[in-house]
């Protein structure tokens, strides 16, 4: 049963808002940088009736000499646990030496509940998947008022017809890395209660060391397209459809919100790059609100800033800066699932497999300003050794 808005405006969400003086954030610069352009100086790290929004809470106070881009200020929600799990990762990581960085509120999703004209004033100031940055009050409210129930605000909304009356919830997180190609590993990511996957997943012909299913497809507009017209010739014509895929926007600009609202109402997007383009075309023709979800700028940022808080921040580059679609969805499964295996992620031996599972010849992993794909692989290592995801290497 779906839980609607009245029935969150029961919950008891207590928290005050604080946010830092509005600054102009700086300008947002291309999409990719190829990180060549970046000397090692820069940023390589080698290695209805509504409530209202839950009310932000700082996280922390900003030393003196904080960028006011960097924004360590968050909203704060109390969003009921769905599992009873005894030794899930939420209840480890405060002992892990990722403790001091963890939020358990967090949201990790945005719905219609936060769309306010004063999360708006708080969030424009940060540009791309940070914040609100360009992007226009109206169009906010038209895309967010219809993420208006709890599959909208729950990751794995159908966890109660899903369980088995099993305690823990178990998520697979494949990434696309060319480790996986001759992995065999398809049977067991399948085997998970969620299998999350990213942008150019190939599916057909890869089973065996992939597997089939689909339950979230994280990405965001430019990475589906840009996907579509680089993988297309390999099989890649979109993202995977199923009764139980559900699509998880990672909002880089306003096109992000403008799809979101198409694809919920089955219209045309409106106006940008899409216009005109019919969304079921990419999801299917049974896609609806509640198989649609949305990462919180807020989770993002918060991302960037305590997991990720790579030197490229400190470069010419940071305002394009952000974690990698496949490190949003995997860190959103770490807040969220109580058990999480992650499979085709960059391990330090990366060396020996191709950049992508299904490239037909080896091709080198490539490096870009706006990620920091060895920061990011670090901390996948120091996740896997504090035992709080399970990460697939080949030795």
């Amino acid at each position: 049963m779906t839980t609607t808005l009245l029935d969150l405006a029961e919950a008891k969400q207590t928290a005050a808002l604080k946010t830092q003086p509005v600054t102009s954030p700086p300008k947002p610069a291309q999409d990719q940088i190829k990180i060549n352009q970046l000397s090692r100086s820069q940023g390589v790290d080698k290695t209805k009736r509504t409530t209202r929004a839950p009310l932000a809470k700082p996280a922390r106070v900003p030393g003196p000499t904080e960028p006011p881009y960097i924004g360590d200020f968050y909203m704060s929600e109390n969003i009921p646990t769905q599992t009873n799990c005894p030794d899930g990762i939420r209840s480890r990581i405060k002992e892990s030496e990722f403790g001091p960085r963890f939020l358990e509120h967090i949201p990790v999703l945005q719905w219609a509940q936060h769309v306010t004209q004063e999360q708006h004033q708080r969030l424009k100031r940060y540009p791309g998947a940070h914040g609100w940055g360009g992007v226009d009050y109206d169009t906010l409210v038209d895309t967010l008022t219809v993420l208006n129930s709890s599959a909208n605000w729950r990751m794995l909304d159908d966890w109660e017809s899903r369980r088995n009356k099993l305690e823990c919830s178990h998520c697979a997180v494949v990434g696309n890395g060319g480790i996986l190609k001759g992995s065999k590993k398809g049977k067991e990511i399948d085997g998970h209660d969620y299998v999350f996957r990213t942008n150019g997943a190939v599916i057909k012909g890869f089973e065996e060391d992939v597997g089939s299913r689909t339950t979230h497809y994280t990405f965001s507009t430019n990475t589906l397209m840009n996907s579509m017209r680089s993988y297309g010739g390999i099989g890649y014509s979109g993202p995977p459809v199923s009764t139980e895929t559900r699509y998880v926007f990672l909002p880089d600009h306003d096109r992000d919100y403008l799809l979101m609202k198409a694809a919920s109402t089955h219209t045309f997007v409106v106006r940008g790059p899409e216009r005109g383009k019919d969304p079921t075309r990419y999801f299917g023709k049974d896609v609806s609100a509640a198989k649609l979800k949305m990462y919180h700028p807020d989770f993002i940022r918060y991302l960037r800033n305590r997991f990720l808080r790579s030197k490229i921040l400190n470069s010419q580059f940071r305002s394009i800066y952000r974690p990698s679609t496949g490190a949003a969805m995997l860190l959103a499964a770490l807040h969220t699932c109580d058990q999480v295996s992650a499979y085709g992620f960059m391990t330090p031996d990366y060396s020996k497999y191709s950049d992508h599972y299904y490239d037909k010849s080896y091709r080198q992993v490539g490096f870009y300003a706006n990620h920091d794909m060895r920061m990011e692989m670090t901390v996948w290592q120091k996740l896997h050794k504090a035992g709080l995801i399970t990460l697939y290497m080949r030795n």
